[in-house]
């Protein structure tokens, strides 16, 4: 979240960058609670100085064979006003918590401003579209012929949006997540984490997607608990309130299934594999200072596109506008594959910096040079994500038979299989 102090002392700057990012969020809101908080503590250190001077006086009055009653009478109506002062203050202090929660993270500067997706530009772009001398069939017409997934069977057994991978398809998805986690361990210096499918609320809220998101995620309510929508929740919060004693930048990545109801998402590229409830990812979460933060974000998205590189897929990088940034992000390069059949491009990572967002929200923190306790900066991307990676492979490698030829680095991993048929 944003401090407060910052919001405070830079309110013309934070109500531009909400305008710019479209945010819906009132500001003036959150500072008029914040002036009552510091109002109620100021009245209250006044009264609980003047109870304490009034307190020393009883003792004196009973000395000096006085009768002390007026003074404790006074006394006790002091304390039930400094009690009416702590139980207002409880409650202000949990509206301005909540009303922070709900305010998205400042625009980094070099962010480009603009309303939508229409303005996001193109950062770069690395190999080419394929020429296929035919037309080229979709993802779902060579799955169900080469019998890769059972759509109709995964809806039979939790409903549309979950998909049922079979046979080889099921086994390009386990070779896919293989192929990443080994790349990102032994060529990018990433130590694997294979973190808790579920999180709890506390989890959920240190990364952002609480409260805001709440309409999106599935949940087991009677436990508290909810299925993640990203490793980045469970493995950002594995340092929620410490100070990190290890050197930084710390680098994990982790596989895990994700779930996301996306509620506000009906209706919207809902066939095949293109839109799903339940999928595969291997994430990347880098922990860093600073001072770095802004090279540790450009290495990670290297490291993403390193994954589609040794793939041989043509991808584009493109960097989002205000209008579209994410809401805990301050920076964020969106990597797409181009899919022929759909004759458009598919996202198949973010790639996030934080900056101090997320670290107050979880309070993540190190030690800087000074030694004293400072924020950590979190960056996070997908390297990558299922099962658009998977539609992107189908789609640009397919032949005029059907058959789709396997990229070469996944052959070891497929058990020298080269090509599905």
């Amino acid at each position: 979240m944003l401090d407060i102090r910052f919001i405070r002392e830079n309110t013309d700057a934070v109500k531009a960058a909400m305008t710019h990012r479209n945010a819906d969020v009132d500001v003036d809101a959150v500072l008029a609670l914040d002036s009552r908080r510091r109002e109620i503590v100021s009245e209250a250190e006044v009264l609980k100085a003047e109870r304490n001077k009034v307190s020393k006086s009883i003792g004196q009055m009973i000395k000096e064979g006085k009768d002390p009653e007026e003074i404790k009478a006074q006394v006790r109506e002091m304390g039930d006003q400094i009690s009416a002062f702590d139980g207002e203050l409880r409650e202000i202090e949990s509206k301005l918590r909540e009303g922070l929660l709900y305010i998205p993270n400042m625009p980094a500067e070099t962010t480009p401003v603009g309303k939508d997706e229409n303005d996001n530009p193109v950062i770069r772009s690395w190999g080419e579209k394929k020429g296929l001398d035919f037309e080229p069939k979709a993802h779902w017409d060579l799955g169900e012929a080469l019998g890769l997934f059972d759509l109709e069977r995964g809806a039979k057994i939790a409903g549309s949006g979950f998909p049922l991978f079979t046979g080889k398809g099921a086994r390009l998805e386990r070779a896919l997540i293989q192929f990443m986690l080994d790349l990102h361990t032994e060529e990018h210096g990433y130590t694997e984490i294979a973190p808790p499918f579920m999180c709890n609320e506390t989890a959920m809220t240190g990364t952002g997607q609480l409260p805001k998101f709440a309409e999106d995620m599935y949940a087991v309510p009677l436990d508290g608990l909810y299925p993640i929508p990203t490793a980045e929740v469970p493995v950002t919060n594995m340092y929620g309130n410490e100070i990190l004693d290890k050197e930084l930048p710390i680098l994990h990545t982790a596989y895990t299934p994700c779930f996301r109801r996306e509620a506000g998402s009906a209706g919207k590229d809902t066939r095949g594999l293109l839109r799903v409830h339940q999928f595969d990812k291997v994430e990347m979460v880098r922990f860093t200072t600073p001072e770095t933060s802004e090279e540790e974000h450009e290495k990670l998205t290297l490291d993403a596109e390193r994954v589609l590189q040794k793939l041989g897929l043509h991808y584009r990088v493109i960097e989002l506008c205000t209008g579209d940034l994410g809401f805990s992000a301050a920076k964020c390069y969106d990597i797409e594959l181009w899919a022929p059949a759909q004759d458009k491009w598919l996202e198949v990572s973010s790639c996030s910096n934080f900056k101090d967002y997320q670290a107050r929200r979880a309070n993540i923190r190190y030690r800087n040079e000074d030694g004293k306790p400072a924020f950590v900066h979190t960056i996070n991307g997908s390297g990558v994500a299922l099962p658009r990676l998977v539609i992107a492979i189908m789609e640009n490698n397919q032949n005029a038979d059907g058959s789709i030829d396997l990229p070469e680095v996944l052959h070891p991993y497929m058990g020298g299989i080269t090509k599905l048929a």
